[in-house]
């Protein structure tokens, strides 16, 4: 897929409990994002997974979110999914959001126009 020059990759990533075989793999889970800097929308994203599935599912999570919305996003996770990363997870959404605003601001030192609030 080719992303438009409005958008940004960000990653997030936060510690999963020790059992967790997401931990055992790849010490830590992480979430990457790819937002359209001029609506904020998330247009696509991933995480370090086990299986495909997982990935796959937590992407239809992100996919049309606001990236400055931290709740509706905290809670769509918690209502729909139910593995052992679901903690990890809202705080690696968390950990993205800031790298997110610290972009935007990069962006807007650089000269790049960015609509909204940040």
């Amino acid at each position: 897929m080719v992303y438009d020059k409005d958008t940004v990759y960000i990653i997030g990533d936060a510690q999963a409990s020790v059992n967790n075989p997401i931990t055992q793999q790849y010490n830590a889970f992480f979430i990457g994002l790819v937002v359209d800097t001029t609506s904020h929308k998330i247009i696509d994203a991933g995480c370090s997974s086990t299986i495909p599935l997982t990935s796959d599912f937590v992407r239809s999570i992100f996919i049309g979110h606001n990236m400055l919305l931290l709740e509706a996003v905290a809670e769509e996770i918690r209502r729909r999914y139910h593995g052992s990363s679901q903690k990890a997870l809202i705080v690696a959404y968390k950990d993205a959001q800031k790298k997110y605003r610290l972009a935007l601001n990069g962006r807007e030192e650089l000269g790049f126009q960015a609509s909204g609030t940040v």
